[in-house]
């Protein structure tokens, strides 16, 4: 009978220091009920019924990871609009050359008239 009473005063010690370390170390956005600091308290001053609240009770399931800072080369998303970034580049570049090759080959473009004008200019008086 005294084994039994070693081995569950042993368990019940690791417990509770387990339950200790768990609480110390989870994220504070994880941690339901009161503070870490409240929790620790009760895992120490109630050790088996301390550990089983803390377990069953404070400690908050785990929720979605914070998101982690993630490298340029590794966001698929940056990597994306780069290559968008790149494909308008190669177009604006090609309709420059495309407007540079027009005004070096042919006749000046045609000038467009305003269709509200009558081709003479504007009465600035009542300005």
């Amino acid at each position: 009978m005294a084994r039994f009473g070693v081995i569950a005063a042993v368990i019940a010690a690791a417990f509770m220091v387990y339950s200790v370390v768990d609480c110390a170390m989870t994220n504070r956005g994880r941690v339901r009920g009161p503070r870490k600091g409240v929790w620790i308290l009760l895992i120490l001053l109630l050790p088996v019924l301390g550990g089983v609240l803390w377990f069953l009770v404070g400690r908050g399931k785990p929720g979605r990871p914070a998101p982690r800072p993630v490298a340029p080369d590794d966001d698929p998303a940056f990597l994306r609009r780069l290559s968008n970034d790149a494909d308008q580049e190669e177009r604006i570049r090609r309709l420059e050359q495309e407007l540079a090759d027009l005004d070096s080959d042919g006749p000046p473009a045609p000038r467009l008239k305003d269709p509200d004008s009558d081709g003479e200019a504007p009465d600035r008086r009542d300005a």
